[in-house]
């Protein structure tokens, strides 16, 4: 987040101007509402209910839902039909499994109390694949508990009515105009390529 709001602050004119301040996570709204600063760029989730307290940027990460099976039998898209009555897990009571059950209704859903379950079973063949959140995947592919087994196939999925909509910039709610500047900056630094090197950075697997 220091970088990408220093990338900002670069992109409207103002990198002399910005302080970026880091804070607890329960100091952060009552900083902003007594004008202590301008924005927060903390991963705050655009809700319904965050919406009534903040006016928010558009979304400058989304983490994308994603299968990732055993190297030598990923494929590609399209994927439905290849998923045909495979063993596919989830974590139990996820959005991503109702995901997985509603739009992949043909596959055999096997589910799991936690991630780590989930993986070993993978590793151990007794699942054809896994769905679940993109950017997890890629940390655990680029671990050594992976130790270089799977991919992802297939994807990325994104749906905002499973998986919301993603993080984005949080301002007071009276400043749109605020808002809208980062939008701007965010649209700018996305065109440029700055973000993918931000990727590139921090995440050893794209997950898009």
């Amino acid at each position: 987040h220091i970088d990408l709001a220093r990338a900002i602050c670069a992109e409207l004119g103002v990198a002399e101007k910005c302080q970026i301040q880091a804070l607890p996570w329960n100091e952060l709204e009552d900083a902003l509402q007594k004008g202590e600063g301008e924005a927060i760029i903390a991963g705050i989730a655009a809700t319904p209910a965050s919406r009534e307290k903040y006016a928010f940027s558009r979304s400058y990460m989304q983490f994308p839902a994603r299968f990732i099976m055993p190297k030598a039998k990923a494929f590609a898209e399209p994927v439905l039909d290849k998923l045909r009555s495979k063993r596919v897990g989830v974590v139990a009571g996820s959005a991503h499994e109702k995901m997985l059950r509603d739009y992949f209704s043909t596959v055999q859903v096997v589910t799991f109390e936690t991630p780590e379950a989930l993986y070993a079973d993978l590793k151990a063949g007794k699942v054809d694949a896994a769905f679940g959140d993109g950017m997890r995947f890629a940390f655990w592919l680029g671990g050594s508990d992976a130790a270089g087994c799977c991919r992802f196939a297939g994807g990325p999925y994104l749906a905002p009515e499973y998986l919301g909509s993603g993080m984005a910039i949080a301002t007071r709610a009276g400043d749109p105009a605020l808002a809208a500047a980062f939008d701007y900056a965010l649209q700018e630094i996305s065109i440029k390529g700055t973000f993918a090197e931000f990727y590139l950075r921090y995440f050893p697997v794209s997950f898009f």
